[in-house]
């Protein structure tokens, strides 16, 4: 694709320019009802932005200095899964409030005993007439402590093979029986919650495609996800970035040593192989296909980027950088501490690295299996069975 974006007489770029000379100051329910939030959503939630659109979309905001609200797992994983597979009455209900940020969301996904392993989950959904009835646990729930819904998977069938049997929900976080417990990290920040449920009753009309199909939907969530906290800022897009460092050792007239320089120069390459998979990834969206293994390649590429950008603001910041407060180069801006004592979630949290390369090898370079997880058998000896 062309990667040179219109100048400014082209009408994509005029009429994002008219719309906020009208809105100087946009709430973020007008940004959503505009579609400005998620363009390359269908109507009437978005624009059906091509690629090209929402990139002058996106610069254009910058630009004025107009921000988008902020709602990651609902804008970034639980909308793209509503749009895939809900019905037309629970995207009326859940989306707009979702793009405005009225309503955050959180994913109920990950267990004590069901990580990597994610379909290995125990959490039951009974169905009991009009509710189900959920039992269980999740843990690692970013904002549940804040969320008006979540997006919940749990086994609807315990008596077939551990990828069926499960269904899809969306989960009100008020309803009678929810427990979230705080999970407090070493930045000091509570982000992550663990979430208990005993006889919590949801609404089957929350049920979001087919009973017992619910892997299939937590394929695509995963796959959103990936995309999501690959984006943006260095801490699933959040925080910095390293356009933001650089910018800081360019104030302050670069760096002498050579080892800092080529540090500096390989984020540089890496920022910009990340920016163009982005692109694929949009493509992708746009033109109606789901995430594909690039998602998974830009994730495991990300995290380990963000880390490093983060080692590097630490070194820059020399013995200072012992303070909380203290920011590289001698700055004030404490998000880089931050960001440095929350960098290695980078590479565990939505799907460790070594899941990510094992998606990568499988359904990139088309490498085996190593097991054979239903048999208990190797590869090999999987072929060899009669």
């Amino acid at each position: 694709m062309d990667f040179l974006l219109p100048d400014d007489a082209d009408p994509r770029r005029r009429s994002v320019r008219e719309w906020l000379a009208a809105n100087p100051r946009p709430t973020a329910r007008q940004l959503a009802e505009a579609g400005y939030v998620a363009p390359h959503w269908p109507r009437p939630w978005g624009l059906d932005a091509d690629p090209i659109q929402q990139l002058v979309i996106d610069e254009e905001l910058r630009r004025a200095g107009v921000h988008r609200p902020v709602n990651p797992i609902g804008i970034g994983w639980a909308g793209p899964t509503l749009l895939h597979a809900g019905t037309q009455a629970q995207k009326d209900r859940y989306l707009m409030p979702m793009l405005s940020g009225e309503e955050m969301w959180c994913q109920l996904f990950s267990e004590p005993g069901a990580g990597s392993d994610l379909a290995n989950l125990s959490t039951r959904a009974a169905r009991d007439g009009d509710v189900y009835v959920v039992n269980g646990q999740k843990v690692w729930t970013s904002f549940a402590h804040m969320a008006k819904f979540g997006i919940l998977i749990a086994r609807t069938d315990p008596d077939v093979a551990k990828h069926q049997g499960i269904s899809y929900f969306v989960c009100p976080m008020d309803a009678p029986g929810i427990e979230v417990r705080p999970i407090v990290e070493m930045t000091g920040a509570h982000l992550f919650n663990e979430v208990f449920f005993d006889d919590v009753r949801i609404p089957a009309a929350n049920l979001v495609g087919e009973e017992h199909r619910g892997w299939e939907l937590a394929k695509v969530t995963l796959s959103n996800e990936r995309v999501s906290l690959s984006s943006g800022g260095a801490l699933w897009g959040n925080g910095p970035a390293a356009s933001d460092l650089f910018a800081l050792v360019r104030a302050q007239g670069g760096v002498d040593d050579a080892g800092l320089r080529q540090r500096l120069a390989q984020l540089y390459i890496e920022a910009e192989l990340l920016r163009l998979i982005r692109l694929r990834t949009v493509t992708a969206a746009v033109q109606g296909r789901p995430p594909g293994p690039e998602a998974s390649i830009r994730k495991a590429l990300a995290d380990e980027h963000g880390q490093r950008i983060m080692g590097l603001a630490k070194d820059l910041t020399g013995t200072a950088g012992m303070l909380a407060g203290a920011g590289p180069l001698g700055t004030t801006d404490g998000s880089w501490n931050y960001g440095f004592l929350f960098a290695p979630a980078l590479t565990v949290g939505g799907g460790t690295s070594e899941v990510q390369r094992n998606i990568i090898a499988e359904r990139v370079l088309g490498l085996p299996h190593d097991v054979d997880v239903e048999a208990g058998k190797s590869w090999a000896e999987a072929r060899r069975a009669p």
